[in-house]
């Protein structure tokens, strides 16, 4: 995804009875199990805990990406970028 175009993609998080998600402004799906999903968005990194997951639509192209399962918590880290794990990274942090 281009910078022009980030600009021009907002980020938006609907849920519905703590049961679907449905978010704009996705950039990655970063991992995906049962019960955690991490999710890069164009507003930093968002955690979402609960159980049971599936992902009905994902269109990383245009920056969507629909969920359901039960929510138990949503958390955005800080930042916008992706975090490097090296371990000089987080020595020189």
């Amino acid at each position: 995804m281009d910078e022009r175009r980030k600009e021009e993609i907002c980020h938006r998080l609907t849920m519905t009875n703590r049961e679907k998600i449905t978010l704009t402004g996705v950039e990655d799906v970063g991992s995906f199990d049962d019960d955690r999903i991490i999710i890069y968005t164009v507003e930093g990194m968002l955690t979402v805990k609960g159980a049971d997951f599936r992902i009905n639509r994902l269109n990383v192209e245009d920056g969507e990406l629909e969920i359901e399962g039960e929510v138990d918590s949503i958390e955005y880290s800080d930042g916008h970028k992706k975090e490097k794990s090296s371990i000089f990274g987080k020595i020189f942090k």
